[in-house]
C-alpha cells in the first residue's frame, strides 16, 4: 500500500484495510491536536485510490473491514465516494464494514438522500469528534464548530442509518471548565444517543497551541482527583440508552466500559473505587495527566 505523511486510525481499525481517500484534516487548527501537521489537506486523485484497492485485492486473500482514511474522506464528491464504495463491494465482497472519519462540515454538506445511499453502498460507520459539549471549551481548543451543530450533524448521520462513534477529551476544558465540559458533555452526547461513546485523556502535544499553553502556565491540567470527578459528573449525567460506552484507551487513567444505561450504576462504583484508592494517597503524590 501506498501511504502518504503519517496515517492515523480508530483504535478499533487496527485490522482495517487502511486506504488514503483524502490526504490530511480540513479542518486542522484544533488547539490540542497534532495530527496531520506536516502535510495540507487535499483530495487524493480518484485513480490512485481505486488503484491501491486493486493492488490490495492481490495482497490480501481476505479483508473483513476497510478505513477511508485521512481525517475527513466524506468531502468528496459524492458520486467519487459512491465509485470508492462500488469498488470496494466489487473487489471485496467478503468486506463486512467500511467506515471513516467525518466532520460536522463534512457532514453539513452531505444532503440525507447521499448518506442514505452511502450507507446502501456499505459506508456503516462513521467516527466523529464531540471534544466537548461546552461551546466555551470548543472555542477555546478551536475546534470550530459550536456543541448545537455537532449534535445536529451526530442527529443527521444517525437519522440516515449509519452508525455513529463519537469521542470527547476528558480534562480539555481545564480545572476551571471541569464541571461544564463534563455536565454539557454528556447532554451532548445524550442527544446523539450514538451507538459508541469513546472518552480519551487530555494528552499535551508539543508543537501546539495547547502545549504552549500549558507551559506558560495559561492552561492548567487536571489531577488524578480531577479527573475522577469529572468523570464521575459526565457518568452521572449520561442518559444514552444502548450506547457502548468506552474509556479504554492508552490515554486514559481510569478503564471503564459498559453499555448505557444498564451498566451505568456499575461505572460509577468503578470510579467511586478509584476515588477511593487516590483519597489513601498523599496529596504531594498527585500529579497532572
Amino acid at each position: 500500500m501506498r501511504y502518504y505523511g503519517s496515517v492515523y486510525r480508530p483504535p478499533s481499525e487496527a485490522r482495517s484495510l487502511i486506504v488514503q481517500v483524502t490526504y490530511g484534516c480540513s479542518h486542522n487548527t484544533c488547539a490540542f491536536c497534532s495530527m496531520y501537521k506536516e502535510k495540507r489537506f487535499a483530495l487524493r486523485p480518484l485513480e490512485e485510490v481505486l488503484e491501491d484497492f486493486r493492488l490490495a485485492r492481490q495482497v490480501y486473500r481476505h479483508v473483513d473491514k476497510v478505513f477511508l482514511a485521512d481525517g475527513d474522506a466524506l468531502v468528496r464528491k459524492a458520486s467519487e465516494l459512491y465509485t470508492i464504495l462500488d469498488t470496494v463491494r466489487e473487489l471485496f465482497p467478503e468486506c463486512e464494514r467500511v467506515t471513516s472519519y467525518a466532520s460536522p462540515a463534512s457532514i453539513r454538506i452531505r444532503t440525507e438522500e447521499e448518506l442514505g445511499r452511502l450507507r446502501e453502498k456499505g459506508l456503516t460507520m462513521v467516527y466523529m469528534g464531540l471534544e466537548s459539549g461546552s461551546d466555551e471549551v470548543l472555542a477555546l481548543m478551536r475546534k470550530g464548530h459550536p456543541a448545537s451543530e455537532i449534535v445536529e450533524m451526530g442527529q443527521k448521520v444517525r437519522r440516515c442509518g449509519i452508525a455513529l462513534s463519537v469521542t470527547a477529551i476528558t480534562g480539555l476544558g481545564g480545572p476551571k471548565l471541569l464541571e461544564r465540559h463534563a455536565v454539557e458533555t454528556a447532554e451532548a452526547f445524550n442527544a446523539m444517543n450514538p451507538e459508541y461513546i469513546g472518552m480519551l485523556t487530555l494528552m499535551v502535544e508539543p508543537e501546539t497551541p495547547l502545549y504552549d499553553w500549558v507551559h506558560d502556565g495559561s492552561f492548567q491540567l487536571l489531577t488524578q482527583a480531577q479527573v475522577l470527578e469529572e468523570t464521575r459528573l459526565l457518568v452521572e449525567n449520561l442518559d444514552s440508552p444502548g450506547s457502548v460506552f468506552r474509556m479504554n484507551h492508552a490515554s486514559n487513567y481510569l478503564v471503564l466500559r459498559g453499555t448505557l444505561n444498564e451498566d451505568k450504576a456499575a461505572m460509577l462504583a468503578e470510579i467511586s473505587r478509584a476515588e477511593h484508592d487516590l483519597s489513601r494517597l498523599r496529596p504531594e503524590s498527585w500529579r497532572g495527566l
